[in-house]
């Protein structure tokens, strides 16, 4: 039997938050060539926003050019290798930029094949059958230790370290993104944000909200909205993917 076509609607919105003076968030996305992606940039004065802008616009340009004669999660690693090496490279070059990075998470789809690509503590999450799944592992310093059982998720939260991010683009010359291989079926839902969303609200919130019947912008408003009542201390991303029959 013929595994069901599927095709992909999008939405995404960005908000500064209640809490910063500016947004250092970023995102890009192309329906047409299955590409999306979120940064969280970092960095004093606005270098947090040109490393951010920066990582999106060479993976963009990359992959919405590719030649398409590698596999794509090669494509995608060597897509993240060209924005480490620009943002790297133009910190170098100027000293008010020096140490910028960013985080970056990635939804690259392909008939039903998707990958999940990251690096830093911005998220992919999958909804499927009413069940959220976060597909991504933070590369942060208090998460890699809950994961190597030296740290609960209660005094994770207290940690005076938990914004302390293990692996970002920009901030060395390599960096190696995790890459995630997934199956899509129709129905699945996508959810790519910054940390400024999940650091307000708990997955069994967002869960809630994905699971209402709204249309993908209403529903990114709904979890931006929720997440600056709930403090919005940091800048909001989310990107909206679902796959379709």
């Amino acid at each position: 039997m013929a595994s069901a076509v599927v095709h992909y609607t999008a939405s995404a919105l960005t908000d500064r938050g209640r809490k910063r003076p500016s947004n250092e968030d970023a995102f890009g996305l192309s329906i047409e060539h299955g590409v999306y992606v979120v940064c969280d940039g970092m960095g004093g004065a606005a270098a947090g926003e040109v490393a951010s802008t920066l990582a999106v616009a060479e993976v963009m340009r990359f992959l919405t050019v590719r030649p398409g004669t590698s596999p794509l999660p090669i494509e995608a690693a060597e897509a993240v290798t060209i924005a480490n090496e620009a943002i790297f490279s133009r910190s170098q070059r100027n000293q008010k930029l020096n140490g910028m990075g960013t985080t970056l998470v990635a939804l690259l789809v392909e008939d039903r094949h998707a990958w999940m690509v990251n690096v830093g503590d911005s998220r992919g999450y999958r909804l499927r059958a009413s069940h959220l799944e976060q597909i991504t592992l933070d590369h942060s310093l208090v998460e890699e230790q809950i994961r190597a059982g030296q740290m609960s998720r209660e005094e994770a939260l207290r940690s005076p370290l938990k914004n302390v991010i293990t692996r970002a683009l920009g901030t060395q010359s390599v960096v190696t993104p995790d890459i995630f291989e997934l199956e899509t079926e129709p129905g699945d839902l996508f959810l790519l944000c910054s940390d400024g969303l999940v650091r307000e609200l708990d997955d069994s919130v967002v869960e809630s909200l994905l699971r209402l019947d709204l249309n993908l912008e209403e529903m990114c408003s709904r979890l931006v909205d929720a997440a600056n009542e709930a403090g919005g201390h940091d800048n909001i991303t989310c990107v909206l993917v679902r796959a379709e029959a």
